[in-house]
């Protein structure tokens, strides 16, 4: 029957059988060299992961997304930082370093911070000078109208320092708060097995709500680990960017284990036993605090509420009697 489909098209059995036979010999000549053809898994997989690690670090330093008025003032303030040369001031360095801690990363928020520093004085006086002009009718002190101004000019340059410092307090009690239930987290992920960068990107996933500003830290430590020539850098810049005392325990551990390549998960466990007892702790201290907290609203509000009630009936009862008299 093949036979005699080829021969309707003009084809002979031998051709056939011939260009078959060809087409086999490539398929297979094809199959062994490319089964003894040599690759590389680990540099392309090396290769991706650095790129993915790259994108991750330029989204969490990336400036959010604005709107055009928005992007319209941060241009004006990069004219004014960049014509006033305040990058190169003295306070520029201290200042990114304290942004960093607060948990602002970016240049646009140096560059805000530089300009908001410089301006605010300025605002401060004259939000005072046209306060005081505004309450002329109510005929104010010469003291207090010759020295509102300058306590405007004074709080409106002290105002941007202590706003950052508040933030950076408030930033670091949430990680106080956090860094004992990671510890517990990273010493399940380091008896799994896992890697200290695998370990730090999973706790990072796991306390993405529970304590976002910690997850934020070890997910950008875990992204330096993989990109920085020294892992102790990328170490000591979490340490630099949390200055409280369970982040700095917690680096001088890991470089120790780093070090000297003693038991990771045997470290952390330890560590995560002394935060515990830590925060217990604190919270037994702030229990036993509470009944001198309590005293004066107890005083001030309870207690004349609580004599209302008792001796009230008594005193109107002795004044009916005294009326009736």
């Amino acid at each position: 029957m093949i036979a005699e489909a080829l021969a309707m098209f003009g084809i002979a059995v031998e051709d056939a059988i011939t260009v078959m036979a060809a087409l086999a010999a490539a398929v297979t000549v094809y199959a062994v060299w490319n089964a003894l053809l040599w690759r590389d898994p680990v540099s392309a997989r090396a290769a991706r992961l650095h790129r993915r690690q790259t994108e991750l670090h330029k989204s969490l330093l990336a400036p959010t997304r604005r709107t055009n008025r928005t992007d319209t003032a941060m241009g004006l303030t990069r004219t004014i930082a960049k014509r006033l040369n305040l990058f190169k001031s003295s306070t520029a360095g201290r200042a990114g370093e304290l942004l960093t801690r607060a948990g602002y990363r970016s240049k646009d928020a140096l560059t805000t911070y530089l300009v908001a520093k410089l301006v605010a004085p300025f605002v401060g006086g004259a939000g005072s000078f046209l306060l005081v002009d505004g309450l002329a009718n109510l005929d104010l002190p010469p003291l207090v109208v010759n020295l509102a101004p300058m306590a405007g000019v004074l709080a409106g340059f002290y105002a941007p320092g202590i706003y950052l410092t508040n933030t950076i307090q408030k930033r670091e009690q949430a990680v106080r708060k956090g860094i004992p239930d990671a510890m517990d987290l990273l010493v399940i992920c380091a008896e799994a097995g896992l890697s200290l960068d695998a370990a730090l990107k999973r706790v990072a996933r796991e306390m993405s709500r529970a304590a976002p500003e910690v997850a934020e830290e070890f997910a950008l430590t875990a992204i330096e680990l993989g990109f920085l020539p020294d892992r102790r850098k990328a170490l000591t810049n979490l340490a630099q960017r949390c200055q409280i005392e369970p982040v700095r325990s917690l680096i001088n551990t890991l470089i120790q284990t780093e070090r000297y390549g003693t038991p990771l998960a045997h470290a952390l466990r330890v560590l995560a036993a002394e935060y515990r007892n830590e925060r217990m702790m604190r919270a037994e201290e702030k229990a036993a605090k509470l009944p001198a907290v309590l005293t004066v609203p107890l005083i001030l509000f309870i207690m004349p509420a609580l004599l209302i009630v008792l001796i009230g009936p008594g005193i109107l009862r002795v004044l009916d009697a005294l009326t009736q008299m």
